[in-house]
């Protein structure tokens, strides 16, 4: 039997609208000044197109992914998917998700599916370290967009 994918899902509600949101998050030239998980994004947020982003989950000295962006539905969802060396072995797939509240809200959803032979290896860093560079990400993200 196939194994589920591990997932790791976060959400905050942003006193703002997606359109002020999805600006900041799409705003890649700036992560390195708000972002403290994603410390920079290069590339066209485009499906279809790779992008290379440095990652730094808190207490680690980084990684730098370079992603295929699968989906881009503006100022809803925003979807890439990357490997460790090759597809099955590591794989992520990270999901920004904008929820119009209509009431001058929006609940900011970040997930990532991991799947492949060597995800349990890495469980407690995800659990730990990755689930908390989320969080602080959307607290920053939260900031920025309620400026």
């Amino acid at each position: 039997m196939a194994k589920l994918p591990k997932e790791i899902k976060t959400e905050i509600l942003i006193n703002s609208n997606p359109s002020k949101i999805w600006n900041v998050l799409m705003d890649f030239e700036n992560y390195p000044k708000w972002n403290p998980f994603i410390r920079s994004v290069y590339g066209q947020p485009a499906t279809g197109t790779k992008i290379s982003a440095k990652l730094e989950p808190p207490d680690t000295k980084g990684m730098t992914i370079n992603p295929t962006i699968l989906e881009k539905d503006n100022e809803r969802k925003f979807r890439w998917i990357g490997h460790l060396i090759f597809p099955g072995l590591f794989d992520g797939e990270h999901i920004f998700e904008l929820i119009d509240n209509k009431n001058g809200t929006t609940t900011f959803v970040q997930r990532e599916l991991f799947k492949g032979l060597l995800v349990p290896l890495f469980n407690k860093f995800l659990d730990v370290n990755t689930r908390r560079g989320f969080e602080q990400m959307n607290q920053q993200l939260k900031f920025e967009s309620e400026k």
